[in-house]
């Protein structure tokens, strides 16, 4: 496996695949390590995590600078990544004993309660998009409720994993709590049918949460599924255009574009349409794109140059079916996987733009006849990670978010992830949630404890032999 450096096209580094026989004895050695972890108190767990948090800080220029290589995210971005993981493990750190404490219940026995017992050891299958951040939202609830780690990481980014790896060695926690497996993603299929393995989590797209799915499935082996997501931002009326402008380009822009919560679509009521095009199009205009490692970039490089090829041609696709290209749209000569912002407008369903998921920098400006005509737009997908409503009208907005088909709703702001709050989608976005206390507890056995009682004494024998006598 390679890393390739995308803002020059040149090879980082090699590794090395491991033998599924040295893949055996690390998944052994999670086992057996589960059998103590699981033993140990939420207060040992809580000190190493918070150790993890404090070594994520202290290396994060070095971190990020790791990112910014592997996979072209900008130096500020990836060292805001690696603080957001340090923050999710203290937040665990601090949350996790009372979010697995045993609930009492009611019922007919002198005492009931439900126990929140940890499953074993869970495989993660994890992207190369926000390879430290996608990583640490599963590790720190899980590690925290008792269960161990495995990561098969994208192989693009197997120095962030192995990066990951030491924090948590170094942090202290027992060998083989958190283990990285170098390996292909044709060998996931074995990972997941180990015996070893109890549950799976993957982040990435919706033909892999299907194949991992159906995988896991046939094992009867418990899986979370975050996958792509063609998030719509509707714009009404009654918005804050200055506002919505600035957002929904943020928005589309982190990360290169290449997150699944990045806004996709932008659906835009008639009376603010052509404003709001004018004006998103004289922003991204002036996005610089270029050397992550420069402090005057804005967005880096795409991660690889098949994903931005990739992008080029939905980008083709739409245009041949009608769209608009406003700017951007043509692949810069030079090395590295660059591919400028793009504005598609004229967007409508049936269009690549509207229908599928663009991973990269390209916006699609849709326009909508009215505010139900835009609810019926942002439905109209199959897809339901994020979405986003901008109006001065709370009311309406709640009740617009109660409409939307969307695991999060962000109103007059852009969709983001936050470990207080649980995060998931819906439809072909995926499965199951992350973050909050939703997210520790999907990786747990949720057990019921009945106690009827003390048995009562048997009456004392009467007669002969023992035998009690007949009244």
């Amino acid at each position: 496996m390679e890393s390739i450096n995308p803002h020059t096209g040149m090879k980082i580094r090699s590794f090395e695949t491991q033998s599924d026989e040295v893949i055996d004895q690390y998944l052994q050695g999670a086992a057996d390590t589960f059998m103590k972890w699981r033993k140990s108190s939420f207060a040992d767990r809580a000190k190493l995590l918070r150790g993890a948090a404090a070594l994520l800080r202290e290396r994060k220029n070095a971190l990020a600078l790791l990112m910014a290589q592997e996979m072209g995210k900008v130096l500020r971005d990836g060292v805001a990544e690696v603080q957001k993981c340090a923050d999710c493990c203290d937040f665990y750190a601090e949350n996790a004993y009372r979010f697995l404490q045993k609930q009492v219940i009611e019922s007919d026995a002198e005492e009931s309660y439900v126990a929140y017992d940890p499953l074993g050891v869970v495989l993660a299958v994890m992207p190369w998009n926000f390879p430290f951040w996608q990583v640490f939202r599963f590790a720190a609830p899980a590690l925290m409720a008792g269960n161990v780690g495995v990561l098969k990481h994208a192989s693009n980014v197997s120095g962030c994993a192995l990066a990951i790896q030491d924090i948590f060695r170094d942090a202290g926690f027992p060998d083989h709590a958190f283990t990285v497996l170098l390996v292909e993603s044709a060998r996931v299929e074995r990972l997941i049918r180990h015996p070893v393995i109890s549950a799976v989590t993957l982040t990435g797209s919706t033909p892999a949460g299907r194949s991992v799915a159906g995988i896991a499935g046939s094992e009867l082996k418990k899986t979370v599924l975050e996958l792509g997501g063609s998030d719509a931002y509707l714009v009404l009326d009654d918005a804050d255009l200055d506002l919505a402008v600035e957002t929904c380009v943020k928005s589309r822009l982190i990360n290169a574009g290449q997150s699944c919560i990045a806004a996709k679509r932008f659906i835009v009521v008639k009376p603010l349409f052509r404003q709001f095009e004018q004006r998103y199009l004289e922003k991204f205009q002036a996005i610089r794109f270029g050397d992550p490692m420069e402090a005057a970039t804005d967005i880096g490089p795409m991660a690889r140059a098949d994903l931005r090829d990739q992008v080029h041609e939905q980008v083709m696709q739409s245009v041949q079916q009608g769209a608009r290209l406003l700017t951007g749209g043509v692949v810069p000569d030079g090395p590295g996987a660059y591919y400028p912002p793009t504005v598609l407008s004229g967007v409508r369903p049936g269009m690549t733009a509207f229908d599928d998921e663009i991973f990269g920098p390209v916006a699609a400006l849709i326009e909508a006849d009215d505010e139900q005509h835009a609810v019926t737009m942002a439905n109209q997908s199959i897809f339901g990670l994020g979405a986003a409503v901008f109006t001065a009208d709370k009311a309406r907005a709640d009740r617009i978010a109660r409409e939307l088909q969307a695991g999060s709703v962000f109103v007059n702001a852009l969709v983001k992830s936050d470990p207080r709050l649980p995060f998931g989608g819906v439809k072909q976005s995926g499965y199951g949630r992350e973050l909050s206390w939703f997210g520790i507890q999907e990786f747990v056995n949720v057990k019921t404890v009945y106690h009827a009682g003390a048995a009562p004494k048997p009456t004392p024998a009467k007669g002969a032999g023992g035998a009690a006598a007949q009244d």
